[in-house]
């Protein structure tokens, strides 16, 4: 099956407006050609195309001291939309979003396969049904974006050692071969860069920073990074993999690792999704939890910090909102935010996305890559 391509193909200069949109909110179209160094001719000429495409729109207009309204331009969703999808043990989660980044939908399905192939059809016949449902034409869809597993291997650039429970992924060139199954633009990427690519996006985070640092606690434990506003890959594509500094055989700062905790104290639960259900009554275990995690990722994030600087850390994941703020103070109180006290320290944030962050930024990617 053909592989198709985006809808939308955008110049070099409407790439920099849509950027400088998302980046610092809506602007007028003087300010945008001020700052951009476009002539105001062009800009009115290039905004307009803009917009007969759907890529921006004019927002209220802002009153002037002289009393002249000037309309702001922003982003529109009305340009199309994107999918984004990750695997769990036991379920898929799959989302929705617009090209201004609003998500649509969220979905979750039943899934317990290790193989990609099952993983495709399931995909499919749940997009069909939430294109249906919000009344999504699919001349406007823009792309997919697949969360993966595990680093990418010394053998081939294009092929990641997957974990276990997806153990028929390891095999494959994902991003052909679901491109080949779905029909579709599909770009496969790390599950925490598509976390901190969630994050970054959330909450305005982008127009306030322009680096930042994302640790994400699913299953495992993994990390993002948002590079001069962006996604940092490193040279092999496994930039951020810092479970590589917990071994498996040992105690680590992740999901599983918790859920291992709860299930040896007695804890009647099989998955992630259960750990809420036991929070009160395993209260000192995951207490314990917290204060060993916190202490693990210290040095992780001092490493960070050392590195690169950023503005910000997010602490993202999959685990219970509760413990995820329990675990971000704590992680605060870390000697990387006390320690050189003449240094400025980057701010730290929990996320509210929950798991969702994984299929959120899937499903942004396509949209992001294109501008």
């Amino acid at each position: 099956m053909t592989r198709q391509r985006p809808e939308i193909s955008l110049t070099a200069e409407q790439k920099r407006i849509v950027w400088r949109l998302r980046t610092e909110g809506p602007t007028p179209r003087i300010v945008l050609a001020n700052d951009l160094g476009i002539y105001s001719g062009a800009m009115t000429r290039i905004t307009r195309e803009m917009i007969a495409i759907g890529v921006i729109e004019e927002t209220s207009p802002d009153a002037t001291p002289r009393g002249r309204p000037v309309v702001p331009l922003t982003i529109s969703g009305r340009a199309g939309y994107a999918a984004g999808v990750t695997a769990h043990p036991g379920w898929i989660e799959l989302t929705l979003v617009d090209f201004a980044g609003t998500v649509i939908a969220r979905d979750v399905e039943p899934f317990d396969s290790p193989d990609p192939g099952p993983f495709a059809d399931a995909v499919e016949r749940r997009l069909r049904g939430l294109a249906m449902t919000h009344g999504l034409m699919r001349s406007r869809f823009l792309g997919i974006g697949v969360a993966a597993t595990g680093p990418m291997t010394v053998h081939d650039p294009n092929i990641r050692w997957a974990v276990p429970w997806l153990s028929g992924w390891r095999q494959v060139e994902l991003e052909s071969y679901f491109a080949d199954r779905l029909g579709m633009n599909v770009r496969v990427e790390n599950d925490a860069s598509l976390a901190a690519l969630a994050e970054y996006y959330h909450g305005e985070l982008m127009r306030r920073c322009r680096t930042a640092l994302v640790f994400f606690l699913g299953h495992g434990v993994g990390g993002g990074i948002i590079l001069d506003r962006a996604l940092f890959r490193g040279a092999h594509g496994n930039a951020g993999e810092v479970g590589m500094l917990f071994p498996g055989d040992k105690p680590r700062p992740s999901g599983i690792d918790l859920l291992a905790n709860l299930q040896q104290a007695g804890a009647k639960i099989h998955s992630l999704l259960e750990v809420a259900t036991v929070l009160e009554t395993h209260h000192e275990v995951v207490e314990e939890w917290i204060e060993r995690a916190a202490v693990q990722l210290e040095d992780a994030v001092a490493a960070g910090v050392a590195w690169l600087d950023p503005d910000t850390i997010v602490l993202s994941g999959a685990l219970p909102q509760q413990i995820m703020d329990r675990l971000g103070t704590r992680l605060g109180q870390g000697s990387w935010a006390q320690d050189h006290p003449i240094t400025p320290k980057p701010v730290l944030r929990v996320t509210q996305l929950g798991s969702w962050a994984v299929a959120v930024g899937a499903a942004l990617l396509p949209i992001h890559e294109i501008a």
